[in-house]
Parts: structure tokens; C-alpha cells; sequence
């Protein structure tokens, strides 16, 4: 496993990581098994892997009490545990954002109870709350920093202005956005519009201010994998409309390029080319990998135990453009 640091952080990142949305239970992920989830989490320490990410609303708290019972028993301070504050549910699971004061004490609180540690390492907003002054999220943020429930803030679908208005009030030590190599500066993820681009706005601004970024659906929510297969109506991913009808397909015949480059130029399977050429941009710090098996794990990681080169990745690009043009 290679490992990345960032100026903003005391923490060395494993470059791939692992994204916990699929440990949310069999009602919003085909194929979930909890004693399998726990099987992955495992592997992935076994493997290296020492970031983990996840959210409350993953699952509405089952993907972090199964990160909890995952690391019962290892090491604390081995890992890094990255959870978010911000998309909130009630009674019939009915979701809002808020980042107020009150709901982030109730969150934090939550969160350290599902996880069954006594902090956070990086607690990160996980989309905008125009409801809420981002001022005051921030300083309900920073008094969690001084309670040692935190140690680091973070934001995730931040625009550029928004994340400078929260700097103003407290420091912000990485950003979280839409990124893979079919989805470079995307306009939108699932029905939501996105206020940020991830290539052009929000990685110059992580190396100006020496931030970490990590990149979620680097697989395109399995489309980069070589195995794409439809997902049931239950599935959370059926709602992405850039996996259905023509606009799958198209996406599909790109794929489809792309994987017999990866076979005749490059001879690795497209899943590790994915990882790799995420890997290439020296502002990403870690991979946010999803997994559901002990094997998922093992194929990612493999994409740490070489390099593209700057050719290889201007082709692929250059496949990808061609064929979304």
C-alpha cells in the first residue's frame, strides 16, 4: 500500500480507501450481508487500507454500526475514521439537510455511539445547508474540536466560495467531491446539481491550500469495473439517471473503449486503470474505494502496485472525450 500526506493533516492516508455507502443494509444495497461487511472491513486493514469513510445517512446509521463492530478490537489509533454531519432523516425516513448547532451536537453524538469510538478523525459536511449560515456550522464544528470529539473538519460537495467563507471562521483540512475519469468536472450526481467542478475548480484549490481531496464514486458506481450489471429497483444506485436507458448506454460504449485500451495498451484490468488514474493526480490523497467482498478489496488495492504514464492517461482522456462529446 502506498500512504499520502497533506499539509492540513498529522495524518498519513492510505491512497486507497474504503467507502462504507455499501454496508447499508439489504434495503438499499444488492448483495449486502452484514457478517460479509465486516469480512471486507477486515481485509481491508489486512490489506493496508486505513482510511475508511462513511456517513449516518448511509443505511440511516447501519453503515457505521458496522464499521464499529468491524473494528472492535483494532487498534484505534492504526485507523482513520471519516464520517459526515449535515442529511438528517425523520420518523419515515424522510431526508433534510441541517447543519445547524443543535443538529450537529445530536449528530456527533450519534455518530460516536454507532461507531463505538470517542472521536472522530475527520468530520466532514456532506452537502450545503442553504438554510444555515455556514458560519455557524463552523463554530458549532470548532467547539467539537475542542471537546476532543474531532480532529479535523472537512467538506464535501463544497463549492470554492462556499469552503473560503467557512475558512474565515476555522480551518478546513480537505475537501470531498464527485471525481472519476468518465466524471471529471460533472454538473450533477444522482438527481443532485453539484455547485462545484471537481478538476477545474476544486483540486487547484486543495494544492493552493494544501487540503486533502478525496474522490467518491471512483468507479463510477460500478460502471469502471468491468462488471456492470443493472441494479434492482431497491437498489440506491438505480436513482443515478447517468446509469439508465440511453445515457447508460452511452456511457456503456465509452467503457467498452476504454476497457480494450486497458487490455491491449496497458494489460490492467479497467477497475485498477480507474484507481490508478485517480492516483495519478498528486492532489488526490486517497481513493474512496466501495467493496463489498474480501475480493473487492484485494482488486483495488493492486491498483497501487503500478503507474500509468502521462501518455496512457492523456489517451484515456482522450477516449473518454471522444466518446461524451
Amino acid at each position: 500500500m502506498q500512504y499520502r500526506q497533506v499539509p492540513s493533516m498529522d495524518i498519513s492516508f492510505s491512497a486507497v480507501g474504503l467507502g462504507c455507502w455499501a454496508f447499508s443494509g439489504e434495503s438499499v444495497w444488492d448483495g449486502y450481508s452484514e457478517d460479509r461487511s465486516i469480512a471486507t472491513i477486515r481485509q481491508a486493514i489486512e490489506a493496508g487500507i486505513t482510511f475508511f469513510d462513511v456517513a449516518p445517512i448511509y443505511g440511516h446509521g447501519q453503515a457505521e454500526i458496522v464499521l464499529g463492530r468491524a473494528l472492535k478490537g483494532i487498534d484505534r489509533d492504526s485507523v482513520t475514521i471519516a464520517t459526515k454531519c449535515g442529511l438528517v432523516w425523520d420518523s419515515r425516513y424522510r431526508v433534510r439537510n441541517d447543519l445547524s448547532a443543535a443538529s450537529i451536537r445530536r449528530e456527533i453524538e450519534d455518530s460516536l455511539r454507532r461507531l463505538e469510538t470517542d472521536y472522530i478523525d475527520l468530520y466532514q459536511m456532506h452537502w450545503p445547508d442553504p438554510a444555515t449560515p455556514v458560519e455557524e456550522t463552523m463554530e458549532a464544528l470548532l467547539k467539537l474540536r475542542e471537546e476532543g470529539k474531532i480532529r479535523y473538519i472537512g467538506a464535501s460537495n463544497f463549492s470554492t466560495e462556499l469552503s473560503l467563507r467557512a475558512m474565515k471562521v476555522g480551518p478546513i483540512a480537505s475537501q470531498q467531491g464527485l471525481y472519476n475519469m468518465m466524471e471529471r468536472n460533472a454538473s450533477s450526481y444522482h438527481e443532485l446539481e453539484l455547485t462545484y467542478r471537481t478538476e477545474d475548480e476544486v483540486l487547484p484549490f486543495c494544492r493552493e491550500h494544501g487540503q486533502a481531496f478525496f474522490p467518491y464514486s471512483p468507479l463510477f458506481q460500478g460502471l469502471l469495473t468491468g462488471e456492470f450489471r443493472p441494479f434492482s429497483e431497491r437498489d440506491i444506485r438505480n436513482q443515478n439517471p447517468k446509469l439508465k436507458g440511453d445515457v447508460l448506454r452511452r456511457h456503456l460504449a465509452v467503457v467498452e473503449e476504454i476497457g480494450r485500451y486497458c487490455r491491449e495498451a496497458i494489460g490492467r484490468p479497467i477497475n485498477e486503470v480507474a484507481i490508478n488514474w485517480l492516483l495519478h493526480r498528486p492532489e488526490v490523497t486517497s481513493v474512496i474505494c466501495g467493496a463489498q467482498t474480501p475480493e473487492h478489496i484485494l482488486r483495488n488495492v493492486r491498483a497501487v502496485e503500478w503507474q500509468l504514464t502521462d501518455g496512457q492517461v492523456e489517451e484515456l482522456n482522450r477516449i473518454v472525450e471522444r466518446g461524451l462529446a
